[in-house]
C-alpha cells in the first residue's frame, strides 16, 4: 500500500443532490467533480497524488483522527485529539433543494478547537478537468482566493488570509483557541465577495435539518436502524435532484484489485442500479425518490426506438453517449491504472435489465399508480424483448468476452413478463396478456430445462456451463422459487461451499471467462443476496451471522466499496449503491423473519 494513498475506507462522503466531495480521515478532500458527478474533477488525488489536486484542513500535530456523521444526516465531522488540544472540522455540501445554496454549489469546512489551542494548516490545490487544463490563481485580499480556467471559476472565500504558492495553489495558518473558528467556503462559479457574518451558520442549519427531515420519513424500526439509515442516506447522496438518476457510485478508476486493471467510472446511471436503490429506498417508506425515477425512466423510454432500445446506462442527464477514454496522466490509485473516464458497457446489452425494471415499477404502482404513459414507453419495452430475450448478451457482470446466454438474464426476462401481467391484471391496463404469459413461461422453462445443472446439484451460470453465479442467490427474492424448492436449496448449498469465504462471497469462480485480466474482491452486493438467500430457506441463524459479520466489513462511518479483499480491505469505488441498497434488503427481510420467530 502506497502511504501517499489513503485507504480507501478511510473517508467519508458528503454531497448536494448533484455531486460528493470525499473528505478523508486526514482531512483532505481529495476528490470532487463540481456541478455533478460526471462533470470533470477539481480535486482528484485519489486518483494521482501528484496531479490530482486536493484541498486539505488539517489541525497541526493532530495525534489520533476520529470521524463521525452528526447524527441523521450527512455532514462530516473530523475529529483531532491531541493531549494539548482538540481540533475539530465540520465539512458539508448545502443541498440542492435549499434557499441557502448558491446557484454553483458550495462545500463548507468549518475548523474549531474545542479543547486547548491548536494551529490548523489550510491547503488548496485545485486541479481542473482531472488535471489537464491549466488555471489561474489570484489572492483578493479580505476574500480569498480565485481559481480560474477555461472550463470555469471556483471562489475559495476564508475568515483567514490565503498565500499563493506559486504552482497554482493557496496555503493558510491560523491558531485557534478554544472557541475560535475558521471558515472557509469554496463555491464553483462563485461570485468574488467575502464571507457574510452568520453565513455558514445558516448553510449548516439548512443542511442539517435538510437531512434530519428527510430521514425521519423512514419506517424502518428494526433491529439494524443505524446501519439501515445510514445506508439510506448513502443512497440518497448518489440521486442526481435535476433529472431523478441515481448513480452507481459517485468515483471512477477505484481498483477492483491493487495493481490490476479493473478500474471503472461508476458516475451514471445503471438502469438496474437505480431500479434496485428504488425498491431498497421504497422498503423504507421513501416514495419521492422513486416517483422521480419513473419519470425519468418515462423519458428513457420515450427516447428509444426499435433500433436501439434503452440503454443499460445513461449519464445523469439522460444521454446515452458515455465514451471511455483513459487518462494516461494519471497514475490511478496506488499506481493502479488505467484511470478512466466514461464507460464502454453502455454499449453492451443486458437483458436482466428489463426484469429488474419491471419489478422496480409493479412495486412502486403497488403504492403509487404509474401513468398511461409510462406504461405505454413499458409496453414498447417488452416488444423489444419478445423478440431479443433468447439471444445471448453480456449479463448483469459486464462480461467483456464472447456473448452468452445467462442464467441470470433469462430469470429475469421471466421476472419482467411476470411483472407486466402482474401490473396489468391490477390495474385493468391495456396488454397483449395471453402473449406476455407464454414469453413469461418460456422464459421460466429456459431457467428450469437447460439451466439447471443435475450434476453440480445447481443452477450455473449458463446453459452446458459448470461455472457457478451467485446472481442465483435471488431467484426466491423475485419468487421464482420457493423458499423449499429442492432446487434452490440445493443451489444455496453449492454456492456456499464454492463461492463463499466466511460470509463474503464472490461473483463467480475466477477462471479468466470473463475477457478481463487479474482478479478481483469478494463482491459485497453478493454476500448481502447470500444473506437474503439463507433467510428465505430459514436457515436464520446462519444468515444473522453472516449478516453481522458483513457488518464488521463497513468502514467507520457505515460506508462500504464495491468489494473486500483478502485482508478485509475496501475495493472498488465508493461508497457503492449496490452493496447499500442489498444491506438494506437483506436487513428488512432478516428483520421480518426473525420476528416471525
Amino acid at each position: 500500500m502506497d502511504p501517499t494513498y489513503l485507504p480507501i475506507a478511510e473517508h467519508g462522503v458528503i454531497g448536494d443532490l448533484r455531486t460528493v466531495a470525499l473528505v478523508g480521515t486526514n482531512g483532505t478532500i481529495d476528490w470532487y467533480c463540481p456541478g455533478r458527478f460526471d462533470a470533470p474533477s477539481l480535486f482528484g488525488s485519489i486518483l494521482d497524488a501528484r496531479r490530482g489536486g486536493s484541498f486539505s484542513v488539517r489541525c497541526r500535530n493532530a495525534g489520533q483522527t476520529k470521524q463521525l456523521y452528526l447524527p441523521d444526516t450527512n455532514v462530516l465531522l473530523t475529529r483531532s485529539l491531541a493531549p494539548e488540544a482538540v481540533g475539530e472540522v465540520v465539512d458539508f455540501m448545502v443541498p440542492e433543494t435549499s434557499d441557502v445554496r448558491p446557484q454553483g454549489g458550495c462545500l463548507v469546512r468549518q475548523a474549531t478547537v474545542v479543547r486547548g489551542s491548536a494551529v490548523f494548516d489550510v491547503e488548496c490545490r485545485p486541479a481542473f478537468d482531472y488535471g489537464r487544463a491549466e488555471h489561474t490563481t489570484t489572492v483578493v485580499d479580505g476574500i480569498g482566493a480565485v481559481f480560474e480556467s477555461h472550463l470555469g471559476r471556483a471562489v475559495l472565500r476564508s475568515t483567514v488570509p490565503l498565500r499563493a504558492t506559486g504552482d497554482g495553489g493557496v496555503v493558510a495558518s491560523a491558531k485557534l483557541e478554544r472557541g475560535d473558528r475558521l471558515e472557509l467556503v469554496l463555491e464553483w462559479q462563485g461570485e468574488v465577495r467575502p464571507l457574510r457574518p452568520g453565513e455558514t451558520d445558516a448553510q449548516f442549519t439548512a443542511t442539517a435539518e435538510y437531512w434530519q427531515r428527510w430521514l425521519a420519513r423512514s419506517t424502518y424500526r428494526g433491529r439494524w436502524r443505524e446501519m439501515v439509515h445510514r445506508s439510506a442516506l448513502a443512497l440518497k447522496l448518489l440521486v442526481y435532484h435535476p433529472t431523478g438518476a441515481l448513480v452507481a457510485a459517485p468515483t471512477t478508476s477505484l481498483p477492483e484489485e491493487l495493481g490490476g486493471s479493473r478500474n471503472w467510472d461508476y458516475r451514471y446511471a445503471w438502469l438496474r442500479d437505480a431500479a434496485f436503490t428504488v425498491h431498497a429506498l421504497m422498503q423504507l417508506g421513501f416514495l419521492e425518490e422513486a416517483g422521480a425515477f419513473m419519470e425519468w425512466i418515462q423519458h428513457r423510454c420515450e427516447d428509444a426506438d426499435d433500433e436501439r432500445d434503452v440503454m443499460i446506462m445513461y449519464a445523469v442527464d439522460g444521454s446515452p453517449e458515455i465514451p471511455e477514454t483513459h487518462l494516461d496522466h494519471l497514475e490511478g490509485y496506488c499506481g493502479s491504472g488505467p484511470v478512466r473516464i466514461g464507460n464502454d458497457a453502455v454499449g453492451q446489452r443486458q437483458l436482466d435489465v428489463y426484469g429488474e425494471l419491471m419489478d422496480s415499477v409493479y412495486l412502486y404502482n403497488r403504492e403509487v399508480p404509474i401513468s398511461y404513459d409510462l406504461w405505454t414507453g413499458l409496453s414498447r419495452r417488452l416488444d423489444w424483448l419478445s423478440r431479443h430475450w433468447q439471444e445471448p448478451d453480456e449479463g448483469i457482470w459486464e462480461i467483456r468476452g464472447p456473448r452468452q446466454r445467462f442464467t441470470y438474464s433469462g430469470l429475469q426476462t421471466w421476472v419482467a413478463f411476470d411483472r407486466a401481467l402482474r401490473l396489468a391484471r391490477d390495474r385493468g391496463l391495456p396488454a397483449p396478456e395471453q402473449k406476455w404469459r407464454k414469453l413469461a413461461a418460456k422464459a421460466y422453462r429456459f431457467v428450469q430445462e437447460e439451466c439447471w445443472d443435475p450434476r453440480a446439484g445447481a443452477f450455473t451460470m449458463a446453459p452446458g456451463s459448470e461455472l457457478l453465479d451467485a446472481s442465483v442467490l435471488c431467484m426466491p427474492m423475485v419468487k421464482f422459487a420457493g423458499p423449499t424448492d429442492p432446487r434452490f436449496l440445493s443451489t444455496l448449498d453449492v454456492v456456499g461451499e464454492r463461492l463463499v469465504s466466511d460470509s463474503l462471497v464472490h461473483r463467480y469462480a475466477r477462471t479468466g471467462h470473463d475477457g478481463l485480466p487479474g482478479e478481483e474482491g469478494t463482491f459485497n452486493l453478493c454476500s448481502f443476496w447470500y444473506v437474503d438467500a439463507l433467510t428465505a430457506a430459514g436457515r436464520l441463524a446462519e444468515a444473522r451471522l453472516v449478516f453481522d459479520k458483513m457488518m464488521t466489513y463497513a468502514n467507520h462511518l457505515g460506508l462500504y466499496a464495491e468489494e473486500i479483499g483478502p485482508s478485509g480491505e475496501a475495493l472498488g469505488n465508493f461508497p457503492q449503491a449496490f452493496t447499500h441498497l442489498a444491506l438494506i434488503s437483506a436487513a428488512a427481510n432478516l428483520d421480518r423473519a426473525l420476528d416471525r420467530g
